[in-house]
C-alpha cells in the first residue's frame, strides 16, 4: 500500500516499506551534458548498496543528489519517508536536518584543518544543538569506536590519510544518520589506510548500518553489498546482487567495465 504524498505540482506516491532512500526518474546535467539519466534507484534500511563504474559517468553526482549537495533537474528524491526534491524544485526546507539524516564521508576527508580531530567531531554536533558535554562524550566513543581516539587531539595535518577518513566517519557517525553515503571513501589512500578505513566500514555493515557507497573497491564492494549497481553514461546499466553483477554479469558493457578492472577477488 502507499500514500499520497501532495505537493504543488503533482500527487507522488510514497510506499510505506523500508526503503530510507528512493529515487525515480533522477536526471542532472551540467552546461548542457547529460550526466544523469532517468536514474531509479532504492536503498532498502539496513542495507548496503555500492556503486561501481567509471570516472565521469554520473556515480558521485548520483550520490550527491541524495542530499542536495546537487539539485536535480528531474525527477523524485525521497530520504526517510520524505520527499525532498521533486520535477527539478527543492520541496526539503530543512537542509541541515536532511544532512542529519543522511551523513557523508567524503573523498578528501573535508575535515577544519585548525581543529583537533574530537573537535572536529564536536563540531558538528554543537550545530545541531546536542549540549557540549555530551557531545565531547559521544567524539570521544565514536573515535575509539574508528581506533582513533589516541589521536583526539592531534590536528588534521599531523593525522595520515587513513587516520583522518576515519575521523570523518566518526564525525559523520555522531549526528546518528539513517543512511551514511561513501564517496570512494579509499581513493586517496595508500594500500595499508584502505585496510584500515576498509576495516571500519565492514564493522558498520555488521552493525546494520545502512550504506550507499561509490567505490573502486571491487572486492569489497562483492564482499559487503547487499546490492551493486553499475552506473555508465549516466545510466543504470546494470544491477542486482553482487555474485551476480561482479562475477557474472549479464551486460556486455558491465562485462568490459570489469575487464578492465583485471582479476576482482
Amino acid at each position: 500500500m502507499t500514500e499520497p504524498v501532495t505537493t504543488a505540482k503533482t500527487v507522488i506516491p510514497v510506499a510505506t516499506t523500508e526503503a530510507v532512500v528512493r529515487i525515480q526518474g533522477l536526471s542532472k546535467s551540467f552546461d548542457g551534458r547529460l550526466v544523469l539519466d532517468n536514474v531509479n534507484l532504492e536503498v532498502d534500511r539496513g542495507r548496503i548498496v555500492s556503486v561501481i563504474g567509471q570516472s565521469g559517468g554520473g556515480k558521485t553526482t548520483l550520490m550527491r543528489c541524495v542530499n542536495l549537495l546537487e539539485r536535480p533537474d528531474g525527477g523524485t528524491v525521497e530520504v526517510a519517508g520524505e520527499v525532498v526534491h521533486n520535477g527539478g524544485r527543492m520541496v526539503c526546507r530543512d537542509l541541515p536536518r536532511l544532512r542529519r539524516t543522511v551523513g557523508m564521508v567524503f573523498q578528501r576527508f573535508n575535515l577544519f584543518p585548525h581543529l583537533t580531530a574530537v573537535e572536529n567531531v564536536v563540531l558538528a554536533q554543537r550545530k545541531a544543538g546536542v549540549p557540549e558535554q555530551e557531545a565531547l562524550e559521544r567524539a570521544v566513543a565514536l573515535l575509539r569506536r574508528v581506533g582513533v581516539a589516541h589521536r583526539g587531539l592531534a590536528q588534521p595535518e599531523q593525522l595520515s590519510g587513513g587516520e583522518q577518513q576515519r575521523v570523518a566517519i566518526a564525525r559523520a557517525l555522531a549526528l546518528k544518520p539513517e543512511v551514511l553515503l561513501f564517496d570512494e571513501p579509499t581513493s586517496s589512500l595508500d594500500p595499508e589506510a584502505t585496510r584500515e578505513v576498509l576495516s571500519v566500514m565492514r564493522e558498520l555493515a555488521a552493525d546494520g548500518m545502512t550504506m550507499l557507497l561509490v567505490t573502486h573497491e571491487l572486492p569489497f564492494a562483492r564482499e559487503v553489498s547487499d546490492h551493486v549497481v553499475f552506473v555508465d553514461g549516466g545510466r543504470i546499466v546494470e544491477e542486482g546482487r553482487p555474485e551476480d553483477v561482479i562475477d557474472n554479469p549479464a551486460r556486455a558493457r558491465t562485462r568490459e567495465f570489469l575487464a578492465s578492472y583485471g582479476p576482482t577477488s
